[in-house]
């Protein structure tokens, strides 16, 4: 999925300028990575906020136009105000085909209903909500789904066990020791 956003180069930087783009309607951001110089600038808040209501565009390459070049990113960080919720400021990182990237992605339990485990009475527990992955930009998902329909009681599922898209490689299983990897997903055992 792709998704194109219009910036504005900011000129004007600082705790002063940010808060008067604000004012105006407008996000501060800037965009860094893959070598290159960093550049500021400034999006729409209205669109962003419109735009980011679907949780998949946090896992999407965006291409953000109307800045100079055409740059294709990912959102590596987001800034909210504390009391309102409202976006103050992202962190774009640049996203080529070249170079991979490390992002959080969401995981997706499905099956939840029909697992046996939970079927004789055993608890699910859910000790990850979202997992580590390194990867190209093109091959980056915006979820993983987790298959736990045949878990039974007293059973988990480590992040080894989890089926990874092509080209996705989970960074905690990079380290070369058994100690990373955790448990994603358990059924207590069932008392009868």
């Amino acid at each position: 999925m792709s998704q194109v956003w219009t910036a504005e180069l900011r000129t004007e930087e600082g705790k002063g300028a940010s808060r008067r783009l604000r004012h105006a309607g407008k996000i501060p951001a800037i965009i860094y990575g893959a070598g290159k110089d960093a550049k500021s600038v400034s999006l729409s808040s209205n669109a962003v906020e419109h735009t980011l209501q679907d949780n998949d565009m946090y896992n999407t390459v965006l291409t953000i136009k109307g800045a100079g070049d055409e740059e294709s990113c990912v959102i590596k960080d987001l800034q909210r105000h504390p009391a309102t919720g409202m976006i103050s400021h992202i962190d774009f990182q640049r996203a080529s085909d070249a170079s991979y990237i490390v992002k959080r992605v969401p995981l997706d339990f499905q099956g939840r209903a029909s697992s046996p485990g939970v079927k004789m009475g055993g608890l699910m527990s859910f000790m990850q909500q979202t997992v580590e992955v390194r990867c190209l930009a093109k091959d980056l998902p915006t979820k993983i789904t987790v298959d736990v329909s045949k878990m039974e009681g007293g059973t988990s599922l480590r992040l080894s066990q989890l089926e990874m898209p092509a080209g996705v490689v989970l960074t905690a299983l990079t380290h070369g020791s058994a100690d990373y990897d955790q448990a994603v997903v358990g059924i207590g055992k069932i008392r009868r």
